[in-house]
């Protein structure tokens, strides 16, 4: 076998260890014949939220083992064709067989990344909070490009994506935008997201097409499992409502419907807007009940999340990652120094690369690359 190749191996084989240790593969099927043995279970469906949380984690127990054997198959198979092809000399056999472990390397390292999603709210649906600003219209614009970035990406995810509130910018854009991201790991990939974002441009408001500089602050907190208990005392909480300010048409909000829940002992404060009055109070008291879980798995957890202390400034002192667009293309992300120069698809919902990193390097503290490498 050629060097390439068995450097393609060892790979496979360095991302199928990782899979098989988080899967648990020595207790995987034990623990599925549990799962499907509580699934036969007539009373099931009595509880029907503890039901829907039960199917999930077995669906999840068995997409893993799914993505362990069909990985460790594929590989088995593929070096078998470069053997056969090498003891009878067909060159077409092998180079086939090269360029499938390839595409299995680029797979089972995006599954390694995926299986690194293990912590406590990760595999939650996700309230996305993006809001602009200092740079006035130019910023606005930047946070409508930001949400459009995101709304692409989790498409792309096979996300469910809902708009629960937005505030029109004054010419073009939006103040902000808040979303409920739904789908497996929704959380776990886009909590790397929640900073502030720096744009760099030609500004086409500007008649004198001068280069300007944005800042849009993006902040992320899981759904609340309904299972999980976040108490909110009535006396902490003030529950204002108002008239939306939506981009207009003839559906404009003509009525008080849209919520805002002020959290008095933390200073929170969450909206919603789109449905009726009744709706966005239970949207927003979500939302809410969100933002207290997620100040409650900062604390639990030792590191300092410093988005969350400082976000309240979208500025030049919390940025994680900067989109510049002239004079030169590129984008990069502080935290990690992984950069790409195709702009066009990062702000068309291209984000895993970026992603990947920031969350390689969250669970191992060095770059995905320095951590192969030991």
């Amino acid at each position: 076998m050629r060097a390439e190749a068995q450097n393609t191996v060892a790979e496979i084989e360095k991302s199928l260890e990782l899979l098989g240790q988080r899967l648990g593969v020595e207790t995987a099927q034990h623990r599925l014949e549990e799962f499907n043995a509580r699934v036969e279970d007539p009373n099931l469906w009595d509880d029907p939220e503890a039901a829907q949380k039960l199917m999930r984690d077995r669906q999840s127990l068995v997409d893993a083992i799914d993505t362990y054997e069909g990985i460790k198959q594929d590989l088995a198979d593929n070096v078998e064709l470069i053997e056969l092809g090498e003891m009878e000399g067909d060159e077409e056999v092998i180079s086939d067989a090269e360029a499938a472990l390839k595409t299995l390397a680029v797979k089972a390292a995006q599954k390694e990344l995926e299986a690194l999603l293990d912590g406590e709210a990760d595999s939650n649906d996700t309230f996305l909070e993006i809001n602009s600003g200092a740079g006035g219209t130019e910023s606005c614009d930047w946070a409508s490009m930001l949400a459009r970035m995101y709304v692409r990406w989790a498409e792309k995810k096979g996300y469910k994506v809902e708009l629960n509130a937005e505030s029109a910018g004054e010419e073009a854009g939006i103040k902000s935008a808040t979303y409920k991201i739904t789908g497996h790991n929704a959380y776990g990939w886009l909590k790397s997201e929640s900073g502030v974002h720096r744009l760099v441009r030609i500004s086409p408001f500007d008649s004198a097409a001068k280069r300007h500089t944005s800042f849009t602050s993006v902040k992320v907190y899981p759904v609340v499992d309904d299972n999980i208990e976040i108490e909110v005392n009535p006396a902490d909480i003030r529950i204002d409502t108002y008239r939306s300010s939506g981009a207009g048409g003839q559906h404009v909000n003509t009525t008080d419907s849209a919520v805002r829940i002020t959290h008095h002992p933390t200073g929170i404060v969450v909206t919603s807007s789109e449905k009726s009055q009744h709706q966005n109070r239970d949207i927003a008291m979500k939302a809410l009940k969100s933002r207290l879980y997620q100040m409650e798995l900062d604390k639990r957890s030792a590191l300092v999340n410093e988005v969350h202390e400082s976000a309240g400034d979208a500025g030049w002192g919390n940025q994680i990652r900067s989109y510049v667009l002239q004079p030169y293309q590129m984008v990069k992300d502080l935290r990690t120094n992984y950069e790409t120069s195709d702009t066009k698809g990062v702000l068309d919902g291209d984000l895993d690369g970026l992603m990947g990193a920031t969350l390689a390097l969250n669970v191992s503290g060095k770059s995905r690359s320095e951590a192969q490498g030991d």
